[in-house]
């Protein structure tokens, strides 16, 4: 533990942020790191718990050693923190900037008290390490000789790879898009991770030995089964990126866009790249459905591109301010989150449907048609009278994803006999043993939300590093085989 009065003398402090006014104007971070002395002060507020819930399944998806850290921060072992954390995290860079941090919501000290800021002191611990130049390529000793093909370049495919390459084998990330880092790189706005923080990472793991390609798109630029047959193993972990849509009248009226076709390209637009018909808020509406992350991200890219209004809609009631009982401690609590986006600007309105999109009469999407719900013996149903319009020149669905994208890739992936399960993901083990992410194929691996669905990318981290053990115990015995 920190120190054993810390959580009586010191209060829950929070990093810095620059104001609305300034950070709306840029794509810039805004948020800072904490000094290393705010570090060791919040960081000797962990408790000598007990059973620290913050590791566990319930907390970290990663199961970092949170009091462990805290502890080492508090008595200035930075560089003996830094290890711990890497020890269990390839990219602490990347969760201590986006994790919505359910660490925090199972500590312990949070029962009565604000919980430790387990979130900032991890990216402290992080940055303070880059500065340092305490963070170093950790090449193999030796190679293995075996290959592995890893498909998609985000959080789970980057921390399967770099655990492979570790363990010396050949490791070679195909992503199709023009650079790595999948979801991190076009999916996250830059305003919560600039991407030099993702090219300082990849020049790590290139001096690793990991090989990247680029504009590679497994099941159209190359196949499938040309994939499985080159390779030793093959890890799957592509993401899910089937949008759900809504199916209303007016659907196909112009304006009306996914949010991962709207994102991306101010991603792009801020690396420099020239990008033509960008979709852009300047001067309109935003309408934007769909209440989580993504339509959070939304809603800030919205207002820094000079959106005349942005309103957030929600299909579900709005949660309780405080934790809802049916969520007690050490849970991830049902609470209303409001985001640095939502502190920029915008309407948020709860319990709205939407039933139509009104055009303009040039078949452009001029307005929404909705009306209240509620619930009834749990099932949402219609609030009678209560329908209104809502203007929209710029509609944005943000609704979540289905599954991971089956045409191509999956498709070839089925003819030679991958399953995929219920829900439209790639069927794999669950479970910690040794046949974790296995499929019904021989010798391909599934991590990540191609594999559990839609999840954060503490998940998606855990699952790449859970999956690499597979692959490396699978080429191991291999190897073995082969020697005798």
């Amino acid at each position: 533990m920190g120190k054993s009065t810390g959580f009586k003398e010191f209060k829950r402090e929070t990093p810095k942020k620059d104001p609305v006014s300034d950070r709306v104007k840029h794509y810039k971070e805004f948020e800072h790191s904490f000094k290393d002395e705010q570090a060791t002060t919040q960081a000797s507020r962990c408790m000598d718990c007990g059973i620290p819930f913050c590791h566990g399944d319930t907390g970290c998806p990663v199961q970092n050693y949170i009091p462990e850290w805290n502890d080492l921060i508090y008595k200035g072992h930075w560089k003996e923190a830094l290890d711990n954390l890497h020890s269990t995290n390839n990219f602490p860079e990347f969760t201590s900037r986006l994790c919505p941090a359910p660490c925090e919501s199972a500590c312990t000290l949070g029962i009565n008290e604000l919980p430790v800021t387990i979130k900032s002191i991890e990216r402290s611990i992080i940055d303070k390490g880059f500065k340092e130049g305490w963070i170093q390529p950790l090449p193999p000793k030796e190679l293995t000789g075996k290959t592995v093909a890893v498909v998609g370049s985000g959080p789970s495919g980057l921390a399967a790879a770099q655990q492979l390459a570790r363990a010396g084998h050949s490791v070679t990330v195909f992503e199709k898009n023009d650079r790595i880092g999948g979801l991190l790189r076009y999916g996250i706005p830059d305003f919560k991770l600039e991407k030099w923080v993702i090219d300082r990472r990849l020049e790590q793991m290139s001096a690793e030995g990991v090989v990247f390609k680029t504009n590679v798109h497994v099941g159209v630029d190359i196949s499938a089964k040309e994939l499985v047959e080159n390779f030793d193993a093959v890890v799957l972990a592509g993401g899910s990126e089937k949008p759900r849509d809504i199916a209303i009248p007016g659907r196909e009226l112009k304006g009306i866009y996914f949010a991962m076709e709207f994102l991306p390209l101010q991603n792009k637009v801020n690396a420099g790249d020239g990008v033509e018909d960008q979709i852009v808020a300047a001067g309109k509406d935003v309408v934007i459905i769909g209440g989580g992350d993504t339509g959070s991200d939304c809603v800030g890219t919205s207002n820094r591109q000079g959106a005349k209004s942005v309103t957030q809609l929600e299909v579900l009631p709005m949660p309780p301010l405080e934790r809802a009982k049916s969520t007690p401690w050490p849970y991830w609590p049902l609470m209303l989150r409001t985001s640095s986006s939502h502190e920029e600007g915008a309407e948020r309105k709860f319990s709205v449907n939407t039933k139509q999109f009104i055009g303009n009469g040039s078949g452009e999407v001029k307005s929404l048609l909705c009306n209240e719900v509620k619930f009834e013996d749990g099932k949402l149903v219609d609030v009678p009278g209560s329908e209104f319009e809502i203007p929209a020149d710029l509609v944005l669905i943000a609704a979540g994803f289905l599954h991971p994208v089956h045409q191509g890739m999956l498709d070839q992936l089925k003819e030679e006999g991958l399953e995929l399960d219920t829900r439209g993901n790639v069927k794999a083990v669950f479970g910690d043993d040794d046949n974790a992410h296995t499929t019904s194929l021989g010798k391909v691996f599934a991590c990540g939300d191609m594999r559990r669905g839609q999840s954060l990318i503490v998940w998606a981290i855990a699952e790449g590093r859970k999956c690499a053990a597979s692959v490396h115990k699978a080429l191991t015995e291999i190897v073995s085989e082969e020697a005798a």
